[in-house]
């Protein structure tokens, strides 16, 4: 019966992935990704990519995303993540695994993703689709 009772408790216990961040490391890091996106020198940056892409998703991808990957890789490289584009999608990756179990990573997660993406607009629905 302990067994399983510690079993259980184990489950609900939010666990690091593979290789990553615990809940609270992960929490450190974003904050200071995000700090990093407020310096005035990436903020600048920032706003060069962004007037370089002219609200143009294909540009965005061309010129903001690139900037903002640098940025995240220039923090979260001091954490053991590689200095390239994968160390970035890993450190996304445990971040969204996070998202679910702790509003406050769920809430800086959004403002890191509101720094470089661009808000996204929903189509409108039509109600005369045909199926033929």
């Amino acid at each position: 019966m302990a067994a399983a009772a510690q079993q259980q408790q184990q489950q609900q216990a939010p666990q690091p992935p593979a290789g990553g961040l615990s809940l609270e490391q992960a929490k450190v890091v974003l904050g200071e990704v995000i700090k990093a996106f407020s310096s005035p020198e990436n903020a600048v940056r920032m706003e060069e990519a962004r007037d370089n892409a002219c609200n143009d998703m294909g540009k965005m991808l061309q010129f903001v995303l690139p900037v903002a990957t640098q940025i995240q890789q220039d923090v979260i490289k001091s954490y053991g993540f590689s200095n390239d584009g994968e160390g970035v999608l890993k450190f996304a990756r445990i971040i969204k695994t996070y998202e679910g179990q702790d509003p406050e990573i769920a809430a800086m997660s959004s403002k890191l993703k509101s720094m470089f993406l661009p808000p996204m607009t929903v189509p409108p629905h039509s109600t005369n689709i045909s199926a033929s």
